[in-house]
């Protein structure tokens, strides 16, 4: 209930003579009947019986006391209230004396006419001269059949003596329990207004937006009753499996006893009893192995859906990938132990190769890429392959080969080269580590080591805005984009005074001092020897290195809820619909959602008669031109040793062209999601949105390599597992990246499509992508590589 306020207070009492018209107070109470007859002739402004009315009220006059009843109007709108109630009183009291006056007059008219009347009724009644009075209220009893010519008269109450102060107490009795119950319902009105009023000032929300509202918390509830329901289905089919095994064994265990016994007491012959029993042993047991190969792919199939409760387990796993594997070398290091882990054999380019059916494969080039593939159970010579295509290396800052440069105002800095265009303005200020491969001699053989600094070592500093122009650019990225690295606090020695161009640049030589270490920052060579478990006698070992900075910045959960995992770690578990900050998203996300992909469809390529292949690159983001890159024979050389080898190196002259034409490649690279702040700049209907399913990205100008038959082919992929996909097409008014796919696909003539997963911040050290978009990923990639082979004999026939 609405408190009564001073403001409304203030309007009551203004009501209050305007409101309630009372009768004069030298009417009688029996005059009432009359006195209503009148008002209600006369439409009087104010009825008791009803809401309070203003005269001539409107809509503004309505809106004008809401506001004054709940304090909200203005000084100018109480002042015109004022007058407004002014006016009315002067009309409402004029109408009360008109009527007073009128009242008068017919009172002056009729009344000697009632006498003349009274006169009449007396001779009739007393023929015969009785005596006394006539009752005080003769009208009472003349009924209007009663043949008087009296007109209105018969209706009405007519005094004949003035009313009693009993009467007059009763009557302002009347009138203020009148007045109460008027005051209620203006209570009760000003209450409607300020409901009315707050319901008006409370956010809109439109019926269509409601309605989505409570249909999304339906389709939520939906979403988990469902997958509750598989989750309980999944238990049931694996404990009716494990009865299954359990029945089976004990079955068998029983029956080779039984058998057993029953051969040991018959002769050394054919035994037709125990030939029989056999036969059901077997049949018993291939119809065990049936029904549990049924529970099997069911569960399977259950499992691959690509549902909100599957995607999210693999929140967590590319998390730590990504937080632990910044470089592109720890990358691949980490991609090659996953796969030997789950059965893979690792292939040399050096050695010959000797495949098999049903195995599986990875090599790598470089120590930076890596293809991996499968071979179906089921392949003959010429069948094609359903392959994924991505890219592991990042935008970063690798050490030039003599990082070492001369020190300035007191700092140590290192000499950084930019890598596809890191560091950019938003490397400024991070918290930068260093990482990457080092060759270190040992003995007589020289071997590859993967190092990683993981604390704060480096940091790019900005200029204060105090210095006006000088800190708003153009910045010149050789010289004001040098990482900081420590302090000098030592004395310098000669070598260090030495002008930068005195010197001839040597990496090494015979002595000592001219070691690949000593063009390097002596405190560097001594963190990363360290780091490697060498003395400061050995440090000399490091032949080389290539090593990069990197953001070490920890993962934090944040937003309101913890929607979001910021960086590239996670604690705890992640919830639907977060998003995860993350660096190196482009591409390790797609890289390492194909990988396990591949590793999921592993055991089912008994009944595949292809190639499932998962080809992951380095160098994408300057041009892929170098032999680790996808323009490099990597890919063609991998395809056709494998299939020469399965073969028995015996290939006809158009094996590899049917192996192409049959195969189909998805270039999996990150795309953009929708930025919020920036709507202007995407192309309408074609921006894709976090945490929904993997995008299809195109474009007229061939950066992409997807048309109408490659979309059809990967759409049919997708409903087989249920996953949703989405579009992608940058505006007219700009330029689309470009991918490993166009190069792929005009190099060998395999099918392609373009189609990664989304995010947002593209090339920045921080980037950002849905909690549930690595296991989207997955999903979508499984569903091509289980279900190609099947969707391509559709668009064959």
């Amino acid at each position: 209930m609405v408190k009564n306020t001073d403001s409304m207070q203030s309007l009551n009492d203004s009501m209050t003579d305007l409101n309630v018209s009372t009768p004069p107070n030298t009417q009688p109470r029996m005059l009432n009947q009359h006195y209503q007859a009148t008002q209600t002739t006369q439409q009087l402004p104010v009825r008791l019986n009803q809401p309070t009315q203003l005269v001539g009220i409107d809509n503004h006059t309505k809106l004008l006391m809401n506001r004054i009843a709940t304090g909200a109007a203005t000084a100018e709108e109480r002042a015109a209230w004022q007058e407004h109630v002014a006016a009315v009183k002067a009309r409402t009291q004029s109408a009360n004396e008109m009527q007073r006056l009128q009242w008068e007059q017919q009172q002056a008219r009729v009344l000697p006419q009632y006498q003349q009347h009274m006169a009449a009724m007396q001779a009739r009644a007393n023929p015969i001269g009785m005596s006394g009075p006539m009752p005080s209220s003769p009208v009472q009893n003349v009924s209007p059949d009663s043949g008087s010519n009296l007109g209105p008269m018969s209706k009405v109450w007519m005094p004949s003596v003035p009313p009693s102060d009993a009467q007059i107490e009763h009557g302002r009795q009347d009138y203020e329990l009148q007045l109460r119950l008027l005051e209620q319902q203006n209570r009760k009105r000003l209450s409607m207004a300020r409901e009315e009023q707050e319901r008006i000032a409370a956010p809109k929300v439109d019926r269509q937006g409601h309605e989505a509202y409570h249909a999304q918390i339906k389709k939520e509830a939906a979403r988990k009753h469902n997958a509750e329901q598989q989750q309980k289905e999944q238990l049931r089919m694996h404990q009716e499996y494990q009865r299954g095994m359990n029945e089976m064994s004990d079955n068998l265990e029983y029956q080779a006893e039984q058998g057993n016994l029953y051969a040991s007491n018959q002769p050394a012959k054919s035994n037709p009893a125990l030939e029989d029993y056999n036969m059901q042993l077997h049949l018993l047991e291939q119809h065990n192995k049936k029904r549990f190969a049924m529970a099997r792919a069911e569960q399977t199939h259950l499992s691959r859906q690509a549902t909100p409760a599957n995607a999210a387990k693999y929140t967590e796993p590319f998390c730590k990938f990504l937080t632990d594997n910044p470089t592109v070398f720890h990358a691949v290091s980490a991609i090659k132990k996953q796969l030997k882990d789950a059965g893979f054999s690792e292939l040399s380019e050096r050695d010959g190769w000797d495949l098999k059916t049903g195995g599986s494969y990875f090599v790598e080039r470089n120590g930076s890429s890596l293809i991996a593939f499968t071979v179906g159970g089921s392949y003959k010579t010429g069948n094609g392959a359903a392959i994924l295509a991505g890219h592991v290396d990042a935008l970063t800052a690798k050490l030039k080969p003599i990082s070492q440069v001369p020190n300035k105002a007191g700092y140590l800095q290192l000499g950084v080269a930019p890598y596809a265009g890191a560091p950019n303005n938003t490397w400024w200020d991070r918290d930068l580590g260093i990482g990457g491969r080092v060759l270190v001699k040992e003995g007589d053989k020289i071997v590859s080591k993967l190092v990683k600094l993981g604390w704060p070592i480096a940091r790019i500093p900005t200029l204060a805005p105090h210095f006006g122009a000088a800190a708003v650019g153009p910045f010149n990225a050789e010289t004001q984009m040098v990482p900081i690295i420590g302090l000098d606090s030592s004395e310098s020695s000669s070598e260090e005074r030495a002008e930068p161009f005195s010197q001839p640049s040597i990496l090494g030589g015979g002595d000592k001092a001219s070691t690949f270490v000593s063009t390097q920052p002596p405190r560097l060579v001594k963190a990363i020897g360290n780091e490697l478990g060498l003395s400061a006698s050995t440090y000399s070992n490091i032949v080389n290195w290539e090593l990069e900075l990197f953001d070490v910045q920890p993962a934090t959960v944040g937003g309101l809820d913890k929607e979001f995992i910021f960086a590239g770690q996670v604690f705890g578990r992640a919830h639907r619909f977060q998003a995860i900050m993350l660096t190196r998203i482009d591409d390790k996300l797609c890289s390492w959602a194909a990988i396990q992909a591949l590793i999921e469809t592993k055991d089912d390529a008994g009944d595949s008669s292809q190639l499932q292949v998962v080809g992951l690159f380095d160098d994408e983001e300057i041009g892929s031109g170098l032999r680790q890159g996808a323009r490099s024979n990597f890919l063609p050389t991998v395809l056709e040793r494998a299939v020469g080898a399965l073969a028995d190196h015996k290939l006809a002259s158009d094996v590899m062209g049917r192996t192409y034409a049959n195969s189909f490649l998805v270039s999996s690279d990150v795309t953009h999601a929708v930025n919020p702040n920036f709507l202007g700049a995407y192309l309408e209907n074609h921006a894709p949105h976090l945490n929904v399913g993997v995008v299809v990205s195109a474009d007229s100008n061939g950066h992409m390599t997807t048309d109408s038959v490659s979309t059809a082919i990967l759409q049919r992929c997708a409903e087989k597992v249920g996953a949703k996909l989405q579009v992608f097409q940058i505006r007219n008014d700009s330029r689309s990246g470009g991918t490993v796919g166009p190069m792929l696909s005009s190099m060998t003539g395999i099918r392609a499509v373009d189609a990664g997963i989304p995010q947002l911040s593209m090339h920045s050290i921080r980037a950002t992508t849905g909690s549930l978009d690595p296991g989207l990923g997955v999903k979508m990639f499984v569903g091509f590589l289980s279900g190609f082979e099947e969707v391509d004999a559709e668009f064959r026939g």
